[in-house]
């Protein structure tokens, strides 16, 4: 008899964000269906994506406050809205717009056949990729082509060791970095993409937005991921098993339920066959 595959939804919160709000729609909707994928927008003047199909879109009115409070207050709302959804989904993954969840293409399987085959102790996690533009090697970003046709380096990053899946109401940390009271796992097979660094001229737009000092301060003392992807020599692909078994290993001494590296700084090239991945 073959497998039933389990009732999966993804969920997350964007504001002014179309660029990656739309292809994180493009990507999990192939994934489990756009009727499956439930976006809260931070604010009632935003638009929705043209792709939006049939997902459930729920806006909020913005609120004005520090970056500490709109993180504490956003991921509040996503928590709510997971805990709710497991009242009649087996998984939720809960991550924020331009951060995808992939499995390894090694295995053939879709991620929704592999996250239906494991048996989830509360939260799962995929290593996390951190993936900047090397400013000597790659091109501006075409936004009209797949990202990882573009981009060939990642930083290995605990910060985006997240633990995105769950199968049980809980309390996610800020930004989905921690789940209060519980430990991580992290699979093998699963890897998390962050593209927040992706494109220095879209850092540089953000940063215009925000005031002169910004756009001068990127400017001097450029992006933490970019600058390590350009000038760090990359690892073979090897490394990620010796990172994902570090993260297993060594917390920071501030955060026992977090991954840690020691403080290292490690690049890696991609593997190509994560291409496949369509992202």
């Amino acid at each position: 008899m073959k497998k039933q595959t389990k009732k999966i939804a993804a969920i997350t919160m964007a504001r002014d964000d179309d660029f990656f709000l739309s292809r994180w729609i493009a990507y999990y909707g192939k994934q489990f269906g756009t009727e499956n994928l439930y976006i809260i927008l931070d604010g009632t003047d935003q638009k929705i994506p043209k792709n939006i199909g049939n997902a459930h879109v729920t806006k909020l009115p913005h609120i004005e406050m520090s970056r500490a409070a709109g993180d504490k207050y956003r991921i509040g709302k996503l928590s709510a809205l997971a805990q709710e959804l497991l009242k009649t989904y087996d998984i939720v993954i809960g991550c924020d717009s331009d951060e995808f969840l992939i499995v390894d293409p090694n295995t053939r399987k879709t991620l929704e056949n592999y996250l239906s085959s494991l048996k989830i102790h509360t939260t799962v996690s995929g290593l996390g990729l951190d993936i900047g533009q090397h400013m000597d090697l790659e091109k501006p970003l075409d936004i009209d082509a797949p990202i990882l046709e573009q981009r060939e380096y990642a930083l290995l990053s605990t910060r985006y060791t997240k633990p995105v899946v769950i199968n049980k109401p809980v309390k996610w940390g800020s930004g989905f970095h921690s789940i209060n009271h519980h430990n991580f796992h992290i699979d093998p097979n699963l890897y998390l993409l962050h593209f927040g660094a992706v494109d220095m001229n879209m850092l540089v737009k953000k940063a215009e937005k925000r005031g002169t000092d910004w756009v001068n301060h990127l400017h001097r003392r450029g992006n933490g991921t970019i600058n390590a992807v350009t000038n760090i020599k990359p690892k073979p692909e090897k490394y990620l098993r010796i990172a994902r078994i570090m993260q297993r290993v060594f917390r920071p001494i501030y955060a026992f339920d977090k991954p840690g590296m020691l403080g290292l700084k490690r690049v890696v090239k991609i593997p190509k066959r994560f291409k496949k991945s369509g992202v």
